[in-house]
This record gives structure tokens, sequence and C-alpha cells, in this order.
């Protein structure tokens, strides 16, 4: 039974729980909107209030239409393979079909994070032939196609793409036409130019501390995103999803059935859409991020309710939305009980050298559980007495020389081992380093004492950027601000040296693009 109660009371204090500028959020049920809110202002200097009825960008939330879209085009997915390949010309693996760019399985690094070591600065200009160059650039994946997750922008730029080949159109109109105007998204259009919104609101970069500026953002994308709509938009996709929910050929069922790896096991994405359980129940969804901007939208068909949130500032969405769900549900969004002694011994930071990536996890001392940073964003997990860590999406487990972290539905099983500690005072890291993959080179520099890198590619030459020692001949290179938001975060400088112990070059990598290979060329 709906709690009522505790859902207005999750509604009113998202103001204070999640501060910014201003937001919008919706609930819907059997179809029906019962909570529809707006607070704050779209737009500081202006003084534009925010409202269900205020345009934002949606962003990946984008996704799951271009999926729509592709669909309705052509059925079946494997049409579009050749107009895939097309796009990959210097790809010397295994070639990703339609379905796995779809499913996030093709293995491609995200493009606006392989913007950064190709030179972008943050509030450059991206245009349609930066991606095209941009990706075509690609000659390495993170796996085989259809063996693992990653997700990646670039897969739906040319989702995009392949579809307006297969026919013949502008990707925009068909969009529109085939799901956007069937939904009665009465106000939604497709913007795909990032600097010129409509409707006059803004998006903010800051926090309440700190204060906010408008967030910048210069960029054509299409297809990973590029569909503004209002609060009272998605009401109206809801509310076409809970009209079709009991049509097995409806767009959103066939959009949202199940997945799976190329092995059998169960996939958490898939079309455009994120799958996951919470309170047993099932739910589909997705959410969307430029600098400024922060969205998310679930659907829980068993329940025939759907949350949909909107800010224009950089909180979190997604929490928001599941903290509205829990009250909606009677449920807690509450982490568990976690045995603080048993915690302890996850403490520290760990390399996973299969991703390249670093593992670093702390102790909440209030309550014993684990804060774990591994994709780019913390997650906090709670140990139970069996000394297993439990999240919602990943799993940790100590064992003989590390930590196994398991992540079943981005089919990730890999062990991350201690730091090892010792001398790295860098003072030979410094020079000059060359992607041939990428074409562009990092420069490494020590000022003083302080640690810096930039990347100059086709994109430019990017910002300096801090470099901090993680461990020996490893060290984090922090990446905060870029094209698209979420920045990368900390990227993983490993050094590679050769047998006489000269430094042969390093590799890059993020969450979003891993083991990133530079050779040192002086």
């Amino acid at each position: 039974m709906m709690d009522l109660t505790a859902l207005e009371q999750a509604v009113e204090d998202l103001p204070r729980r999640y501060p910014g500028p201003g937001g919008a959020v919706a609930v819907v049920k059997d179809g029906v909107p019962i909570v529809r809110h707006g607070w704050g202002f779209a737009n500081l200097e202006t003084h534009q209030p925010f409202t269900p009825t205020t345009l934002t960008p949606i962003c990946s939330i984008t996704k799951q239409f271009t999926c729509a879209t592709l669909l309705s085009v052509a059925p079946d997915p494997s049409d579009y393979d050749s107009f895939i390949a097309d796009q990959l010309p210097r790809l010397e693996e295994s070639m990703p079909s339609t379905l796995d760019l779809a499913n996030n399985q093709s293995g491609l690094r995200d493009y606006w994070a392989v913007s950064v070591p190709c030179g972008a600065s943050p509030e450059g200009n991206f245009r349609p032939r930066d991606s095209v160059a941009l990706i075509e650039l690609t000659r390495s994946l993170h796996f085989k196609p259809g063996t693992g997750y990653s997700y990646s922008n670039g897969n739906f730029r040319m989702l995009a793409n392949a579809i307006e080949r297969k026919a013949d159109r502008d990707f925009g109109e068909l969009l529109i036409d085939l799901v956007v105007t069937p939904a009665e998204m009465e106000t939604a259009s497709f913007v795909p130019e990032t600097s010129a919104l409509p409707g006059g609101a803004s998006g903010y970069e800051g926090t309440l501390a700190t204060g906010w500026r408008q967030g910048v953002n210069n960029l054509h994308w299409s297809g990973d995103a590029g569909l503004c709509a209002s609060i009272d938009d998605l009401v109206a996709w809801e509310r076409f999803i809970d009209k079709t929910r009991d049509d097995a050929d409806g767009i959103y069922a066939r959009l949202s059935r199940p997945t799976s790896f190329a092995n059998g096991a169960p996939a958490n994405y898939g079309l455009g859409l994120a799958r996951r359980v919470r309170w047993g129940r099932e739910m589909t969804g997705h959410g969307g991020a430029i600098r400024g901007w922060r969205l998310q939208r679930f659907w829980v068909p068993s329940e025939r309710l759907s949350v949909d949130v909107a800010f224009n500032h950089e909180s979190d969405s997604s929490g928001a939305a599941m903290h509205l769900l829990a009250a909606a549900l009677g449920e807690s969004d509450k982490p568990g009980p976690s045995d603080r002694n048993l915690a302890q011994k996850f403490e520290g930071t760990w390399i996973d050298r299969e991703t390249g990536l670093l593992l670093d996890v702390s102790v909440n001392a209030g309550n014993g559980t684990l804060k774990a940073s591994y994709d780019g964003g913390p997650k906090v997990l709670s140990v139970g007495p069996d000394g297993v860590a439990h999240g919602l999406d990943m799993t940790l487990r100590l064992e003989a020389g590390g930590i196994r972290i398991l992540r079943q539905g981005d089919a990730i099983d890999s062990l991350a081992v201690p730091v090892t500690e010792g001398s790295n005072d860098g003072l030979d890291i410094g020079g000059t380093y060359r992607s041939v993959e990428l074409e562009s080179e990092l420069e490494l520099i020590c000022a003083g004492g302080s640690w810096f890198a930039a990347f100059h590619g086709f994109l430019g030459t990017g910002p300096l950027m801090p470099m901090s020692p993680a461990g020996k001949d490893i060290w984090r290179l922090a990446c905060h601000r870029s094209l698209d938001a979420p920045a990368p975060g900390d990227w993983t400088v490993q050094i590679k040296r050769s047998a006489d112990g000269k430094i042969a070059g390093v590799t890059v990598g993020c969450w979003l693009a891993r083991n990133v290979a530079f050779a040192k060329v002086r």
C-alpha cells in the first residue's frame, strides 16, 4: 500500500537534502501523477522559477529513446551492423554488433572520457566532425564484444549515425516522429547543441558552501543525449509506459526485456536501460548528467510506479529518486548493519591490474559501513558476519592476496592487490609520452616538487592537472572537469619499466577509458 504521508515528507525534504538552485520531481502511480512538484529557480540570473514545465536537457535518459527509434526504423538490430563497422575503420579486434553497442557490451572506450587524453579543454567546442574523428581513432577495446560491460556514450552516438544512414533521415526528426510524439510528450524537442537549450533554464556547478556558477557546455551530441523535456513530458512517457505495459510487442516492453552476456550470464544493462533489483522488486531506468545538470527516472512495473527527478545542479539525482521510491513503498534506503571490526580489514588502497584501476576503501567511523571508490563514484557497502561486503551493485570479499571485486551485472570478477609501498619520488617520470592509438601526447611535469600532467592531441592542449603518488610507480591524475559530466575523476597512471629499471611508458585509465598506453619518447 502506498505510504503517501512518508512520500509527501520525502518530497518536502528534497530541497534541503539535495541543496541547489532548483529542481522538479514527479511520482506516477498507475499512469497518474500523484506528486508533481517544483522548487527553487531554473535560472538564478533571470529569477525564472523551476516548475514541472521547465525544459531541461535530459542527457543520457535520451539513450532509451535512441534505442526505441532504432527498433522502430528496423526491428532487427543486425540490419545496422554494416553501418557500425563503417565507423570503426582502424579497429584491430573483433567488431562489435549493433546490439553490443545498445547493451554497452561493445568494449569501446567512452568517447567523452577519451576526449581528455586527446587534449580537450573543459569548456571547449566539440563538433560532429570531432566525434567522427575520435571514434575513428579506435584500434583496441576494453574486452571482446559481448563478454563484459562498459558504459560508453560513443556507442549511442554511433547508433544515431547508423539510424540516419539506414533511414536516410535526420536522427532527431525520427526520434520525435516515431517515439516522442506517440508518447504525447508535448513540449519535448531534440536539441543537439548544449549551448542553445530552449526555455531559459540554466545548469549550475558548485555547492551550497561555495555558491553556484553557470555550467558552460559547448557540445554537440546526438543519440547519447540531445532530448530536452520537462518533468511533465517525462510524466507523459511514464503514462505511455503504463498504458502499454501489457503489450509484449510495445516499445518499452521490448526495450526492457532481460539481457545477457555472450556466456548467458544476466546483464544489468540493455537497449538504453539499466536494470536492477531493489527491495525484491525489478526496476528499469536511467540517469542523465552534464555539467550543471543531474536527472534520473525509475519504473517499477510490479507496482506500476515511476519516479522522475530533475536538478539544475550536481546533487545525487539517483539517490533522490531512490529515496522517493523507498518512501512510496514503505522501504528504507539506508545501508544495512555493518561489522566495524571486519570492515577495517578492507581499508586501504588496492590496484586491479586487469582493469588498471585503483580501489580505495575507507570505513565510516559512525556506522561501520565501507565507502569503496572504483568506478569513479563511491559505493556504500555493509560488511556482514561472514566478512563479505555487500552493496547495491558491488560485492567485495577478502581472499589470499587481496580483495575480490564482484560486479556480476558488469561481468567483473577480478582481484585487487595491495598497492606496493616504497619510494615514489617520481624524479625519473618527467617527460613526454605518446599514444599511437590516440595520436596524442602526455607531458608529465615537476614544478618545484608538485607534479602535473597535460595532454595534447587533435582536440588541442588540455589544462594542467595535478598528480599525486598512490604507491610505488602508481599515480593519481585528478580530472574533475572535462567536456562531459560527470568528469572521469581520478585517472590511474601506472609506470611501466623495462628490465633494467628504466621507464618505457605509462598506462593511463579511468572506469570509462581503461589502459590507454603511452610510450616514453623523451
